[in-house]
């Protein structure tokens, strides 16, 4: 009789050992969020100081058209010539956030980019985000332009 209060005891200690804590809190979301927002105001604004404290130094991007960024200098040069070549309002819009563990998580957001002609090219995104120095930041980006069916 005296192995069962132990045998409890043991219990109790391992399945709170491996208990995890929701790492989907809304704070955490509303961080990667704002973070999005702020990547999407970097891109309008041509803000390369912005574009540089959230994208992390080793970044890298592959665009619709299947060039990679490879490296924080060449993705903010991408972007910057990007914007500037393929003018038009940008809107990303985020759908979802998947944390892969407390510090990274997989953002899919609809990307928009409305054309002068008035035309939209309806892509998406997907993000994955880490934290660093106890700030979310971009370390990878995935831009896709669906097919028809």
């Amino acid at each position: 009789m005296k192995t069962l209060p132990i045998f409890f005891f043991l219990l109790l200690i391992t399945s709170s050992a491996f208990c995890q804590n929701p790492l989907d809190t809304k704070e955490e979301s509303q961080e990667i969020i704002n973070l999005i927002n702020s990547y999407s105001k970097a891109r309008d604004t041509k803000d390369t100081v912005l574009l540089k404290e959230i994208l992390i130094k080793d970044v890298d991007q592959l665009v619709s058209s299947g060039v990679w960024r490879k490296g924080i200098a060449e993705a903010v040069q991408g972007m910057m010539e990007s914007s500037t070549s393929n003018p038009g309002d940008r809107t990303l819009k985020v759908e979802s956030i998947r944390f892969v563990n407390p510090d990274a998580a997989i953002v899919d957001a609809r990307y928009d980019i409305k054309n002068a002609n008035g035309t939209i090219r309806k892509m998406w995104s997907t993000f994955v985000v880490v934290t660093e120095t106890n700030q979310w930041k971009i370390s990878a980006i995935r831009n896709m332009l669906p097919t028809g069916n």
